[in-house]
């Protein structure tokens, strides 16, 4: 079935599958993109089971149904195979497939196929071999009229069985009519396109229409009106929500009232379409679902806020603005959770409320969230088991699941391929293993029972996946950012069509203001009348940014984004600054204005203190006499009491010896009895193994052993009242232990400190028993035992006893009188106390008048002080209370600002960071501080306010850059930035002076990680929790998601953890992360970007020069920049000083409580802190004079740092050409500082400056020119003068802009024969300019001079014909950019060399062993190689004279490949420890260790020893894509590009350099061998260097090495001394098929090859002088260095005449190398920044496109009819020739065909019809760039013209193909060119003339006549045999046919065109060779390189070979490269 998505194909098939009946089964799969046969093969062969032998089918006698849905979708790979699609190809043809394991045979059969595929999408088709085995149907959409028919009886159905009110039934009609036509119009209105590609609107919309309708329940929707609002609502659900633009939404809008009011007519419009229509489950309350309206907003804004309290209760916290769209979206996502098998998409910017709405929305359903945790290797086997434990808890538990999932968790795309098929069929295959299948199956049969349905296993396991659909919802949080979700749609159709889309627009402006409105309410600091305009304001910063970066993205290319998110963050911040700074702000004025209170309240208490005085001096007076009375009597009372105390201390003696005496007794009698007291125990113990049974068992004995009969009687003993009885048998002892019990207490509660003597006499014969012993007992009873141990013991404790109560006694007797004698004192004692207290009185009383006495003095004293101290106060601080009530008057103005200036600082702190300085100034100046002056209510701001000012103070600036932050204003402010920021500051850092400073200014403390370094997760755990500073460097575009959290810092249980991966850290609140990236201009999605604070480091021009003026003045004037840094210091201290003194003061102000006059501290304080003041200000004018003075002793420095920092910003720009070539900062500054110590000395200033400048420019040309290649260095030099013109201002801007684009006026004519159209074009161009004006007249009528000008051979050193030879030298090169193009790469060499001086285009190479001063341990030195060459020679070579050798043991050199990693890794370890060299080899072969490499010589460049150097060499990548060398390590080493030389002279140079002087000396035949070795260099250099002039030089690129040359060398020497002549023949073979021969692969090759050696090596070079090139003899015998002298001296001039060349040959290559220099410059220009600039209005790409697209198709006429042709030539009648045009029309059809289907497809791809592949977007690039798209190449003829030309030459092609096969006559001329092949016509003529003469086909040849006719015209008919051709042109020479010969050609004319041509076939032996070239003719400028498929041996775009006559000896033809070409 084929059909449009929606249509029901797959419906259709499963439910016929369903109704099979038994004897039928069906196996369902789904194709997506990455569908292969593996997965296929493993569907197809699930359901089988094996029957006989290699049979295979389904169980029993069923037959099988494979049904593949999507069957176009897998990827077609380059042959236009689909993977899948050939094992079912296999299956259908042959009925078998093969075991992929044991590879035998499988023959499948009882199986059969059904198919539905969307022809829109995918590949669009199918293998035709596929489809002829189906049957295809098909599947259109449904009219309106069966739409209106299937809804209506289902909807009326529904309305009638659930019990609908009659008029709501009555009105079902008119619903459905109202939905289809909405539907109608909707998916003709909305077609998709590239970027709403997901504009597609079917069945499957309408009925989820209706399934939003069947949600509403008869009770609440009673009338028509309600209906009409629920289908209303439904509409904008189902369509509403997947628009893209607030456009579109307007329109569907109007589409669905128009309809609406139309169709139901009878309702109340207004009523109808007011607004909200919002219908949702929970209208009545969370957990009650009734599908109705809801109310208003402020009714639904209660529900959700309750909501989201109760899901805050549960989970971790998320704070949710619910303004109006997040309700709106929060019920959007709730109803589709809600619907049967609803899965979301939802799609919006990262930080847009997805994923928080969504969790609001499934808990509100009463779904559990699930959402993976990425971690450490967390890959697709994860995510199945992920996916299957959710499919259990929905399926087999039947618990609600919704399973989200953002970009950032889909860590491959290869994941969606799982949720694809979850969408698309609820299984996913291969997800449970056959026993988890079987277990399930076997959980949910209980409940297939129950069901009444059978429960087979397939019924059982589709009851679990039906629940599974109904249960697990996914919902999708997707980016629309970049094409990743174009993509995905593209690949994954079931992510767009098994899902509801709601899109996530932008914020709208009062969303923002809304939310920021929201927030503000909890501030108490905003105050109210404000907060409208703030959050205005708030939201106008935001959508300003959003502009601003779009200026920013097309100027700089550079991507900031602003999300939702972004935005909260800034009013969080805004909340948070505000405040902490109203706070700061109010304390600062409490104790300013405490201060002045208590200056005013000093004044005023002097005059009171001066009365006071003298009151206080009557008082004194009066206390002096009451004192002196009281004395006396105090002295009468002592002495009686004297006299008590003596008496006292006599009895107290006697008491104290009592007491010592009792005290000794107490002790002895106390250790005694604790001498008993272990014995007392161990009875106790005794006791206590005793128990009633033990005992009754003891009883029982009849007869026990004699111990224990012993043990009886002993206790007996002791237990006896009175005298111990005579008995004391086993029965007497029975007896006493009558009764157990009483028997256990009398143990217990014996009287063990009155044992009887008697009872005592009697129990000692036993204890002497020595058997008598508790440990032996034990061995014959337990209870025996235990009555032993207790008579013992018992006894013990009893001895011990009675020789202690003796002491006893005595001690009760020492206490009676110790009693007595305390008595005695006491009473004594008594007397005593009252005789004190009597005294004590008396004394107080003196000692209070005495005090009052002392205290009336000291008030005396105390005033008088006092008021000295006010005057000194209330004089000192005069000025202060000046200046602290100027500050309090600020401070309230400044609390009236506060919240304006917090407003603008919040702002700069959320947004300008990743901004450059002139945006953040134009954000700052031009939109923020105007816009905040024109609103209505507008905000106080401080005028001219400095952001900084409000967040730090210059001493906190100067701190940070003594912590080495570069002293720049940009500097300050990203520091600022990243200090005050609440988010992660993310440093774009790319010179690494960002990272310098924060590892400064962190210390020790810092941990510095990178992502994906061993063990970096814990290291960055561990910050977490210890709350460290965590800096994770170098980051890539890419972060892990694992630390998506952290990133995000989205904390749990209540901020106090944070989850990294599914790991639950503690999370410290003084943690910090820096995150930092070395990348120059690294793209971050917006997810990241806003969850961090992007703050760009990279320097600006103005701020490198500032720290490079520091630079210079500090090496020059080292006295001024100490000074100045001593001032600087100073000046920092002396404002902290100032300020802590300030704060002193105020603060003992504010803390004196009460009266603080008597504080003298205070006072004295008070005057030093103003007398240090005064110091300070003086200091600080001091200061400033000399501070100017030396910024103007500085400034003297300027131009040296300005043209130092003008030039890193050319060298830093360079990477654009190639990405190699970086050059980091802090090298630049090491070559920067070497040049000022080079540079020549001077007394002058002014002179010294001038040659600091010539020494740093030349130093950087230098350092940085070693390191491009050849032909990027011109390119550098000459970007280096222009900028350097620029700078002084020596330059007009629009002539730069003419020189470097070469504009050129179209379709101009040329009205003079010497200049082309092109040039004319040109002049047209430059003469428009002013300076230029008439320069085209003049042209005109001065011919004859320009004539000259423009024909010499070298116009760059000749003058310019009249005044215009005064023009400037800028001037003249424009002009010359005109006359010749190709002559521009030696005029600007000319030009260069003249501004800036000869040395810089000399062209010498620096010596490696200089090179090799300038590395350390730190610094590497970098070989970028080249073909041909090898640079580790060198440094083997300088190793040896240094000493690092293999043989030493200290040189290591590893080639880098497979498995060589690890030798490397030890071989640094090994160097960097020992102080040894390393040479790397090929580091680009080992992509995935270069960055582990980076970091380890980053440690090395910190650790290692000092002798420890690096050597590394790579190729170069292709392209910038390809590149992969770390920025670290191109920036930590000296580059060095070691290229073969240029030119002849340097390739001799270079090719001699492999000989020496006994080289020469060698041969025996000295003469011959030297004239010889000097020709096999001569020619090498000659063909090393012949490859520049591209295919004209040579067909193909060979690899020509110097070991070819040293191995002819040995080669000749041998056959010189074993010849005795020269073997002239010998040599040119072995040296011109082998040595060099032997590369070859082209046989025009090898000609040109043997002819140089024809040319360079004949008898005759060795008696006269023979000319290797036109002025340049072979010279005659020399020594070794006399040769070279001659090179240099008498080879003429690089030019093409020296490789037998005619000059027109290199025009081409010096035309396109100049172009290349030009284009290349423009692009390095500083981009024209104007900030405010916006999208200049123009068409969209779209609109192009369609036009390019619309003008081919257009043009492109029919093609051939076949058909109609064969009919007129029957096979039969053809001869070679009309053969031939069949061919040849049959290829055009197949273009043509080619052309017209993709350009057809393309079309409906923009309009939305098809979906956007990967090949319509290649097809859409070629179309825009015009270039000829690579489908169309493929099936085209070799061609090099861009788009436009080729296009018009098909067009020409097809004209002359329809003149041909009109009527398949002859044409009487062809065209050779414009035939696919041309091989083919001319062998026809062969086979013609063959036939009619019935000549061997194989004897015959081409023979070539030249006519004198260039007119095709001319010719009327054919000619008789043979052919007349025309459309040829030579390359290379001419054709004279005045001579009819071949000539030299005319310079500057390239391709001069071929007369018409007579062709004719002739017998071999009749063809006439001599004085003919043998010209090859091939179809491109391109020859033997152009892009076309031959057979192997063929040269690709040759032709033919035709002889041509010839005055002059081919060979210099062939050197020449002359052949001819079918196009020009």
């Amino acid at each position: 079935l084929v059909g449009s998505p929606g249509t029901g194909k797959t419906a259709s098939i499963l439910n016929k599958l369903d109704n099979l009946g038994d004897s039928w089964m069906s196996a369902v799969t789904s194709f997506n993109h990455y569908t292969i046969h593996h997965t296929m093969q493993a569907v197809l062969e699930e359901p089988l089971e094996k029957k006989a032998g290699k049979n295979y089918g389904p169980p029993g006698t069923k037959r099988l149904v494979y049904f593949v849905d999507d069957l176009n979708m897998p990827e077609v790979d380059l042959y236009g195979t689909a993977s899948p699609h050939t094992v079912m190809r296999q299956h259908l043809d042959y009925d078998h497939w093969y075991d992929r394991q044991k590879h035998t045979l499988k023959i499948v059969s009882n199986t059969q196929y059904m198919a539905c595929m969307n022809p829109k999408a995918g590949s669009f088709t199918v293998n035709p071999r596929l489809q002829r085995h189906f049957t295809v149907f098909a599947i259109s959409p449904p009219g309106s009229d069966a739409l209106a028919t299937i809804y209506t009886s289902l909807f009326s159905g529904h309305l009638e069985h659930c019990g609908f009110s009659n008029p709501v039934v009555k009105v079902a009609d008119k619903v459905v009519q109202a939905a289809i036509a909405v539907h109608g119009k909707v998916s003709t209105t909305f077609l998709p396109t590239a970027i709403k590609f997901h504009y597609l609107f079917n069945l499957r919309d309408l009925s989820n229409l209706f399934q939003g309708l069947a949600f509403a329940q008869a009770e609440h929707i009673k009338t028509p009106m309600q209906i009409s609002r629920l289908l209303y609502h439904e509409m904008e659900r189902v369509y509403s929500d997947k628009l893209v633009t607030d456009a579109d939404m307007k329109l569907f809008e109007d589409i669905t009232s128009g309809i609406m009011t139309s169709t139901f007519g009878d309702l109340e419009k207004e009523e109808l379409t007011a607004n909200p229509k919002i219908h949702v489950h929970f209208a009545a309350g969370i957990g009650e679902p009734k599908y109705k309206e809801i109310k208003d907003m402020p009714s639904l804004k209660t529900i959700l806020d309750e909501a989201l309290t109760n899901y805050n209760e549960v989970n971790a916290a998320m704070n949710l603005v619910l303004f109006k769209d997040a309700m709106q979206h929060v019920c959007r996502i709730n109803r589709i959770l809600e619907s049967p098998r609803g899965n979301a998409l939802l799609v919006g910017v990262g930080g847009s409320g997805k994923q928080s709405l969504s969790r609001l929305a499934a808990s509100i359903s009463g779904l559990d969230t699930f959402q993976i945790a990425l971690s450490k290797g967390y890959g697709i086997n994860e995510l199945k088991v992920d996916l299957a434990q959710c499919f259990i808890k929905a399926g087999q538990k039947g618990n609600g699941v919704m399973f989200l999932m953002s970009d950032a968790q889909v860590g491959d795309e290869g994941w969606l391929v799982l949720i694809n098929d979850l969408l698309a069929s609820g299984e996913i295959p291969n997800l449970f293993a056959a026993d988890e299948k079987a277990e399930i199956i076997d959980g949910v049969r209980g409940e297939v029972k129950a069901s009444g349905m059978e429960d087979s296993p397939s019924n059982c396991w589709t009851f679990f996946i039906n629940r599974v659909r109904r249960l697990l919802k996914v919902v999708l949080c997707f980016s629309p950012v970049g094409d990743t979700l174009r993509k995905r749609a593209r690949k994954f159709p079931a992510v767009i069509n098994c899902t509801s889309i709601d899109w996530f627009h932008e914020w709208p402006e009062d969303a923002l203001i809304s939310v920021s409105q929201n927030f503000l309410q909890e501030s108490e600091a905003v105050p109210v009348e404000l907060r409208d305009s703030i959050a205005q304001f708030m939201a106008y910063v935001h959508t300003s940014v959003n502009d601003m970066s779009k200026v920013y993205l097309s100027n700089e290319r550079r991507y900031n984004y602003t999300t939702p998110k972004s935005f909260l963050e800034q009013i969080s911040l805004y909340q948070s600054l505000l405040g902490r700074k109203v706070g700061e702000l109010q304390n600062a004025q409490e104790r300013m204005e405490n201060g002045l209170t208590k200056l005013k309240s000093t004044a005023a208490q002097v005059d009171d203190l001066k009365e006071k005085l003298a009151a206080q001096e009557i008082e004194l007076d009066q206390k002096n006499k009451e004192a002196d009375a009281l004395i006396e009597r105090v002295g009468v009372e002592t002495e009686k009491v004297n006299k008590e105390k003596d008496i006292a201390a006599v009895e107290q003696e006697k008491v104290a010896v009592i007491t010592r005496d009792v005290t000794a007794k107490q002790q002895s009698c106390e250790s005694d009895l604790a001498k008993a007291e272990p014995a007392l125990k161990a009875a106790q113990q005794a006791l206590d193994t005793l128990n009633k049974n033990n005992l009754t068992e003891l009883k029982s004995f009849g007869s026990p052993p004699a111990i224990v009969v012993t043990v009886a009687a002993a206790v007996i003993c002791l237990l006896s009242k009175g005298k111990p009885p005579k008995d004391r048998s086993w029965k007497a002892a029975k007896g006493v232990m009558g009764n157990v019990g009483e028997f256990l207490s009398n143990l217990v509660n014996y009287d063990k400190e009155n044992i009887p003597d008697a009872n005592l006499k009697a129990v000692r014969p036993y204890l002497a028993d020595p058997e008598f012993d508790p440990d032996f007992v034990q061995g014959k009873s337990m209870a025996a035992a235990g009555l032993c141990s207790w008579v013992r013991n018992i006894v013990t404790f009893y001895e011990i006893y009675c020789d202690v109560e003796p002491k006893r006694l005595a001690l009760a007797a020492a206490n009676a009188e110790l009693e007595a004698a305390q008595n005695k004192l006491n009473k004594i004692m008594e007397k005593i106390n009252k005789l004190d207290e009597a005294l004590s009185r008396l004394t107080d009383e003196f000692q209070q008048a005495t005090d009052a006495k002392l205290k009336c003095q000291a008030e005396a004293d105390a005033t008088n002080k006092t008021i000295n101290l006010a005057n000194r106060l209330v004089g000192g601080l005069a000025s202060e209370k000046v200046r602290w009530g100027e500050a309090v008057e600020g401070f309230k103005q400044q609390g009236v600002t506060m919240p304006g200036d917090v407003l603008l600082v919040t702002a700069f702190l959320s947004y300008t960071g990743c901004f450059t300085k002139p945006y953040r100034d134009a954000l700052y100046n031009d939109k923020w501080i105007p816009y905040l002056k024109t609103q209505e209510k507008s905000i106080p701001v401080t005028e001219g306010l400095d952001p900084l000012a409000v967040l730090t103070d210059g001493a906190q600036i100067a701190q940070w850059n003594n912590e080495d932050l570069p002293a720049d204003r940009v500097s300050s402010e990203n520091a600022t930035i990243l200090v005050s920021a609440k988010r992660w500051p993310l440093i774009i850092d790319p010179q690494e002076q960002g990272i310098k400073w924060i590892k400064k200014r962190e210390g020790e403390g810092l941990c510095v990680v990178r992502l994906g370094q061993k063990g970096y997760l814990d290291t960055i755990e561990r910050g977490v929790a210890n709350g460290d500073c965590v800096l994770i460097e170098n980051l890539s575009e890419e972060t892990d998601p694992v630390l998506d959290n952290l990133l995000g810092r989205q904390t749990i249980k209540k901020g106090r953890a944070v989850m990294i991966g599914d790991k639950e850290v503690e999370y410290n609140k003084t943690f910090r992360l820096i995150l930092h990236t070395k990348m120059a201009n690294p793209h971050y999605k917006p997810e990241l970007q806003a969850q961090c604070t992007l703050i760009n480091f990279t320097v600006t021009q103005s701020g490198l020069e500032d720290q490079l003026l520091a630079d210079v003045v500090s090496a020059e004037r080292p006295d001024l920049q100490e000074l100045k840094a001593k001032l600087t210091t100073e000046q920092n201290q002396y404002m902290i000083t100032l300020k802590e003194l300030e704060d002193a003061l105020l603060a003992r102000l504010s803390n004196a409580e009460g009266d603080f006059l008597q504080d003298e501290a205070l006072v004295e304080g008070l005057e030093n802190t103003k007398k240090t003041a005064s110091e300070i200000a003086v200091k600080v004018e001091q200061a400033t004079i000399t501070e100017q003075e030396i910024n103007t002793a500085r400034e003297l420095y300027r131009p040296a740092a300005a043209r130092a920092a003008l030039l890193f910003f050319i060298v830093n720009e360079l990477d654009k050409i190639h990405p190699m070539y970086q050059i980091s900062l802090k090298a630049f500054k090491v070559v920067f500082s070497h040049a000022i110590s080079i540079a020549e000395a001077s007394e002058e200033v002014m002179a010294r400056v001038v040659h600091i400048i010539d020494a740093i420019t030349f130093s950087v040309f230098n350092y940085v020119s070693r390191g491009l290649f050849e032909r990027d260095k011109l390119i550098f030099t000459t970007q280096m003068t222009l900028q350097i013109l620029k700078m002084r201002g020596d330059i007009v801007a629009s002539e730069l802009d003419f020189l470097l684009k070469g504009p050129s006026v179209p379709n101009s004519v040329s009205p003079v024969d010497f200049l082309s159209n092109l040039s004319w074009g040109s002049i047209k161009a430059l003469s428009a300019m002013e300076a230029f004006s008439n320069l085209d007249r003049d042209v005109e009528g001065s011919a004859k001079r320009w004539k000259k000008f423009v024909e010499s051979e070298v116009p760059e050193k000749e003058k310019f014909p009249g005044e215009w030879k005064n023009k400037t030298a800028v001037q003249q090169l424009c002009m010359l950019r005109c006359f010749r193009p190709d002559r521009m790469l030696y005029a600007v060499r000319l030009f260069v060399g003249a501004v800036l001086g000869e040395k810089y285009i000399s062209g010498r190479t620096t010596e490696f062993a200089s090179t090799f001063e300038e590395t350390s341990k730190g610094t590497g030195v970098f070989f970028i190689l080249s073909p041909g060459v090898n640079p580790i020679l060198q440094v083997e070579q300088l190793g040896a004279k240094l000493g690092f050798t293999f043989d030493n043991g200290n040189y290591h050199q590893v080639s880098l490949g497979q498995g060589q990693e690890i030798i490397a890794e030890n071989a640094l370890d090994e160097a960097a420890e020992k102080g040894q060299w390393v040479v790397l080899e090929n580091v680009h072969l080992v992509k995935k260790w270069l960055p582990a490499l980076e970091k380890k010589l980053e440690q090395c460049s910190m650790n290692a020893h000092d002798d420890f150097r690096y050597f590394l060499t790579a190729e170069p990548a292709g392209t910038r894509a390809s590149h992969i060398i770390p920025q670290g390590i191109l920036q930590a080493c000296v580059k060095i590009t070691n290229e073969p030389p240029t030119g002849i002279q340097a390739n001799l140079h270079a090719a001699f350099d492999n000989f020496n002087q006994d080289t020469l000396e060698m041969c025996a035949k000295e003469n011959e061998f030297r004239k010889l070795l000097f020709s096999l260099v001569y020619f090498h250099a000659v063909i090393l260097e012949r490859r520049k002039f591209g295919p004209m030089g040579w067909n193909r690129n060979y690899p020509f090495t110097t070991g070819d040359l040293t191995i002819s060398c040995n080669v000749l020497f041998n056959y010189l001394e074993s010849n005795s002549t020269v073997p002239w023949t010998d040599l040119r073979y072995l040296f011109g098929e082998i040595m060099y021969g032997g590369h070859i692969t082209d046989n025009l090759d090898r000609r040109l090859c043997n002819t140089y050696f024809q040319e360079y090596m004949k008898p005759e070079m060795l008696d006269s002088d023979m000319e290797l090139a036109p002025g340049f003899l072979s010279p005659n015998s020399m020594d070794y260095q006399e040769y070279h002298t001659y090179i240099d001296e008498v080879l003429p001039p690089e030019s093409p005449y020296l490789y037998g060349m005619h000059p027109n040959a290199e025009i081409e290559f010096l035309t396109v190398t100049s172009t290349r220099l030009f284009n290349t410059v423009l692009e390095l220009q500083p981009r024209d920044s104007s900030v405010s600039g916006g999208e200049a209005g123009g068409q969209t790409r779209e609109e192009k496109l369609k036009a390019i697209l619309d003008d081919i198709l257009e043009k492109l006429p029919e093609e051939f009819n076949m058909l109609e042709l064969n009919a007129r030539m029957p096979l039969e009648e053809r001869t070679p020739y009309t053969v031939v045009a069949f061919q040849e029309t049959a290829r055009m059809n197949k273009l043509t065909g080619e052309l017209r289907r993709s350009l057809k497809e393309l079309d409906l791809g923009l309009k939305g019809e098809l979906t956007i592949t990967e090949a319509m977007e290649e097809l859409s690039n070629s179309l825009e760039l015009n270039r000829v798209p690579s489908s169309w190449q493929g099936k085209a003829y070799p061609s090099t013209k861009p788009l436009g030309t080729w296009y018009a030459d098909l067009l020409e092609r097809i004209k002359f193909l329809e003149m041909w096969s009109g009527d398949f006559a002859m044409p009487a001329t062809v065209w050779l060119g414009g035939l696919f092949n041309p091989q083919s016509y001319l062998t026809a003529i062969l086979q013609q003339t063959a036939r009619k003469n019935e000549w061997p086909l194989d004897k015959m040849c081409m023979n070539c006549d030249v006519t004198k006719k260039y007119n095709k015209d001319d010719f009327q008919s054919p000619p008789r045999e043979g052919s007349y051709i025309y459309g040829l042109y030579m390359e290379g020479a001419r054709w004279d046919t005045g001579s009819g010969m071949i000539q030299d050609a005319r310079l500057k004319e390239l391709t001069p065109a071929m007369p018409i041509l007579y062709l004719k076939a002739v017998p071999v032996d009749k063809r006439d060779t001599r004085g003919m070239y043998d010209c090859p003719t091939f179809k491109t400028k391109e020859r033997g390189r152009a892009n076309e498929q031959v057979a192997v041996g063929v040269t690709p775009g040759f032709v033919w070979s035709l002889f041509l006559k010839t005055k002059i000896h081919p060979n210099k033809w062939i050197l020449a490269g002359v052949a001819l070409l079918l196009s020009d």
